[in-house]
């Protein structure tokens, strides 16, 4: 075990010097000699965005110590602020080894760092032994599934299923786990149905919590939503801590509308893991829809202060803060708020679309109509060069401007947001909120917009196909689809380019899915369309020649 250990690389976060060298020397003592160390969450994040590490031993109270202006008492990030920043962007492998430091006897605290999913934490003082004993099952779980996520890092997400099926048979001490990395895996490719199936085998087995949270998120994914609920009340009443249950079981709330509900069901889990820095934000965003300023207040004021030490600072935060105080008509508060975003964060497009926003919404409040205007026109300037402000924020900045009659500004926003197939904003979408806003002809101009860009891509998708390029063809359809979902021509396009995908490369699980709701909406349309047929005939006989049950 000490020579396969002094291979392994291993990063140190923690502010005491006198920690850190004894965390060596017990590494020394299994045989790990490839140590590095950072003393906070911003070092951290550094390092760990330029190269992988096989383990991270992590303090959680990263606060005690240290040179840099991000530690010291009461500052900087704690551990499981730095977990919840590295796992939201994916700055650890799937095979890395994360295993949480701590002294803390506050079992909020414990929670908030167990619902984040480390490998394992131990809880001090420990000996040599001991993290020696957690390092090797760690190390030891790891072998088991190294070349599972490996596929799934090369994007063979189908090999990556068919080696964990294989390891659940080879490897029954790991068949749960197994189990569970299939669904997971079959889920994060549409295969919803699927992927249930397998939760509904483990549960049929034993009665484990991720396998019931797992049947939820396949019933709400697949429109399920009152199942999904009725699953994670009888979760959250036998697992009252499994924290996702909360935020799955507010999700089905928000999609009935019920935002006081989900409002509840979010303050419950706060209440139990008070930390958790996008729940906090999501808890002050439901709030604001329920008309509850005040808990939205409470919320947003706990996020920007603990998002104050973070890499990923958002200032899109203090926007939201400034929203909930210019709803309780604290106009000096949001100007304060205003005043630290402007002067705490390093200048960029975001940040000015974000005081853009701001001011926009403090004046608004003011009734200084000119000034809201100009805080507007400075946000919309800003959005064209950003690259990370949300569609949340871009689609208010869309009314905002609607109210304002400003229209130019409004269409270009909204053509851009429409035109990122990742913003999840379709164009029907775009359409309603110009015509709710009672500008029925800019939603007639647009619509005419997007079907010229639509008929546009139509063309660079032939060109695509013409020169062997299928799999480019049908990202460009998709394209397509996405500007104009109720144009009959590109969705006869678009089951013709999946239908040639799959008869050159191979059966695509969501793309087949894809094409065969085109054919439906087809046939919806025009039941008689000639191309509709055959169009039917070739789906068919590709789930034959694949083998894919019906």
């Amino acid at each position: 075990m000490m020579q396969e250990n002094s291979n392994l690389s291993v990063l140190i976060i923690d502010p005491n010097p006198g920690m850190r060298s004894n965390l060596q020397n017990m590494l020394n003592l299994t045989g790990i000699s490839k140590v590095e160390y950072a003393v906070n969450a911003g070092t951290a994040i550094r390092q760990l965005a330029r190269r992988s590490y096989d383990i991270v031993l992590c303090e959680y109270d990263l606060g005690g110590g240290g040179s840099s202006s991000n530690s010291g008492a009461g500052g900087g990030q704690d551990g499981q602020q730095l977990l919840e920043d590295l796992r939201h962007h994916r700055l650890l492998s799937p095979w890395a080894i994360f295993i949480m430091l701590t002294s803390e006897a506050v079992y909020g605290k414990v929670i908030g760092a167990a619902e984040l999913a480390p490998t394992d934490y131990v809880l001090k003082p420990f000996t040599a032994e001991t993290l020696g004993a957690r390092i090797a099952r760690a190390i030891e779980r790891r072998a088991v599934f190294l070349p599972a996520y490996q596929m799934v890092a090369q994007g063979k997400v189908l090999e990556a299923i068919r080696t964990a099926a294989a390891l659940e048979v080879a490897q029954p001490r790991y068949a749960l786990d197994c189990a569970r990395l299939q669904a997971e895996l079959r889920a994060s490719l549409g295969q919803h149905a699927e992927a249930e199936y397998i939760y509904r085998k483990v549960l049929a087995y034993k009665p484990l919590g991720w396998a019931s949270l797992g049947v939820a998120r396949a019933e709400f994914a697949q429109g399920r939503i009152q199942q999904a609920r009725d699953t994670l009340q009888g979760l959250v009443a036998a697992n009252p801590r499994l924290m996702a249950a909360y935020d799955l079981l507010a999700r089905c709330h928000e999609a009935a509308g019920e935002h006081t509900q989900a409002q509840k069901i979010l303050e419950e889990a706060v209440a139990i893991s008070p930390h958790l820095v996008r729940r906090l934000r999501k808890l002050g965003e439901v709030a604001l829809e329920a008309g509850d300023a005040q808990a939205a207040e409470k919320s947003f004021k706990q996020v920007v202060s603990k998002a104050r030490y973070s890499e990923f600072r958002d200032p899109e935060d203090h926007v939201r803060l400034v929203n909930a105080l210019v709803r309780r008509g604290d106009m000096l508060a949001a100007s304060g708020v205003v005043r630290d975003l402007e002067r705490s964060m390093r200048a960029s497009p975001e940040l000015d679309a974000c005081i853009g926003v701001a001011n926009a919404a403090l004046h608004d409040a003011a009734g200084n109509r000119d000034a809201a205007v100009l805080g507007l026109t400075n946000a919309v300037a800003a959005v064209r060069t950003s690259t990370t402000l949300s569609t949340g924020l871009k689609v208010g900045l869309v009314r905002s401007c609607l109210e304002h009659r400003l229209d130019a500004p409004a269409q270009d926003v909204m053509l851009a947001v429409v035109n990122d197939a990742g913003s999840g904003v379709t164009s029907q979408d775009a359409l309603r909120i110009f015509t709710d806003a009672g500008r029925r002809d800019l939603a007639d101009g647009m619509s005419q917009q997007l079907k010229a860009q639509a008929q546009i891509l139509l063309g660079v998708a032939d060109e695509k196909r013409n020169m062997g390029d299928v799999r480019g063809a049908v990202q460009t359809l998709l394209e397509a689809l996405h500007m104009a979902p109720q144009n009959l021509q590109v969705m006869i396009a678009v089951a013709g380019g999946v239908l040639r995908q799959i008869n050159e490369l191979g059966w695509d699980h969501p793309l087949g899915e894809l094409c065969l709701a085109q054919l439906e909406k087809i046939r919806a349309v025009d039941a008689q369309h000639p191309r509709l047929g055959p169009l039917m005939e070739e789906y068919a006989a590709m789930r034959r020649k694949y083998g894919i049950s019906t």
